[in-house]
């Protein structure tokens, strides 16, 4: 999978998840300072991305990630492998 078909699906599924429009989610967005993410809303963001690209995932490793770029980094290297 190309990383910018991940990285349209990571920010598709983090606009659902948060309520908002896929234009208004940037890279170097804060999941919690700048989309409102708390730690539940995470919880839900780490499930919708499983079920999205059918994986499991470390939940306490995907928890760590704090941006939209990152956790675009986190799934590419994940299915890469």
């Amino acid at each position: 999978m190309e990383g910018e078909e991940i990285g349209k699906r990571i920010i598709s599924v983090t606009a659902r998840e948060l309520g908002k429009k896929p234009e208004q989610i940037k890279y170097e967005h804060h999941f919690a300072n700048d989309l409102g993410a708390d730690s539940l809303k995470s919880i839900e963001l780490v499930a919708a991305f499983e079920e999205e690209f059918d994986i499991d995932v470390n939940e306490e490793e995907a928890l760590k990630v704090r941006t939209v770029g990152g956790a675009i980094d986190f799934f590419k290297k994940l299915l890469s492998n």
